[in-house]
């Protein structure tokens, strides 16, 4: 009884937000999820926007790596993260390698909780082939190729669906032009032949920097496709700005799927004033993005403290938060002004 007091009163302080504010709450006063207001999504310029045409800003959390933290992909923890946090968007994050899908191929039912658990609460969902230590997204082409048709045809009819289907492409040969664009023309229109309409995110070179590579160069004969920034607060500052900066000028739609509080190490501190600099401008271009993450671990960019809710159900207390999961609460609840 406490765990569903707690929420409901949090739910009536969310709702107690302005009408300018209704637009950033997983549900709005009259009980409208995010889904329901915003319908399918669609890219129209370099905006994300509504079914409707308007521009938004979707603000969420990622999971950690769903191969060691998959016990936090399920309706407990997702609906937790929506009523009391104000979570618009979950990122299903399920790596390739150190220990994913390539060697485990069962932990996609990790992603199938998330998705269905998403459908079922009104929030977007992304399903994450997070490649990192294999670099080269062409490496495991075909896996993903299949993968992203059953994911597609088991989810394409569903507004709450984006696809993200290369996280942080890296590595001296791995190149927009010769390595990050050919694979996503091959797995692009794969998911096309299910989903003609869903968000699609295609990652940059350089773990998802060099966002104004694909200005040059882009995805074409294709609707509602956007491109992946990373940044860290710690690491990266005015100079990755910029560069997104230029890449919007040049007519690039981005959309952070990972951003952290941390170094990119996921350690050395909790970075506020930097982090809050990041939202200013994603805020100004009206740019979404997703915190990284919903993890145990004791990484100092994860939101639980180390070994909290080691079964996975939510209902979090002050003392089982980070340092950074209370100063993300904070902001996805708007007690944060972002400037």
């Amino acid at each position: 009884m406490k765990r569903i007091f707690v929420a409901l009163l949090c739910a009536a302080l969310l709702f107690s937000c302005s009408e300018k504010g209704d637009t950033r709450l997983s549900v709005d006063k009259k009980g409208r999820t995010v889904v329901e207001r915003y319908g399918r999504l669609q890219v129209n310029g370099t905006a994300l926007c509504t079914a409707g045409g308007k521009p938004v800003q979707l603000r969420g959390i990622s999971s950690g790596g769903l191969q060691r933290d998959g016990k936090y992909a399920n309706e407990d923890v997702l609906r937790w993260l929506r009523d009391d946090w104000n979570m618009q968007v979950w990122r299903a994050a399920m790596y390739t390698l150190e220990g994913g899908y390539i060697q485990r191929p069962a932990i996609k039912n990790k992603v199938i909780d998330s998705v269905d658990a998403a459908i079922k609460l009104g929030v977007y969902v992304i399903i994450d082939w997070h490649i990192l230590s294999d670099g080269d997204p062409r490496r495991y082409q075909s896996q993903a190729i299949e993968f992203f048709t059953e994911m597609a045809q088991k989810y394409g009819e569903y507004p709450n669906v984006i696809y993200e289907i290369c996280n942080e492409p890296n590595g001296n040969d791995t190149t927009w032009e010769e390595a990050i664009k050919p694979y996503a023309e091959a797995v692009i229109p794969v998911i096309r032949q299910y989903d003609p309409d869903n968000i699609i995110i295609v990652g940059t070179p350089q773990w998802s920097q060099r966002v104004n590579e694909p200005a040059e160069d882009p995805i074409t004969g294709y609707r509602n496709i956007m491109y992946t920034l990373h940044f860290y607060a710690g690491t990266h500052g005015e100079w990755l700005r910029d560069v997104a900066a230029d890449a919007i000028a040049a007519g690039v739609p981005i959309f952070v799927t990972e951003c952290g509080t941390s170094e990119a190490s996921g350690g050395s501190g909790v970075y506020e004033q930097e982090y809050l600099e990041w939202l200013s401008f994603l805020k100004k271009n009206n740019i979404s993005w997703i915190n990284w993450s919903l993890t145990n671990n004791g990484e100092e960019s994860g939101l639980l403290s180390y070994n909290a809710d080691r079964e996975g159900k939510g209902g979090w207390t002050e003392d089982t938060l980070s340092a950074s999961g209370k100063f993300i609460r904070r902001i996805l609840r708007n007690e944060i002004r972002i400037k």
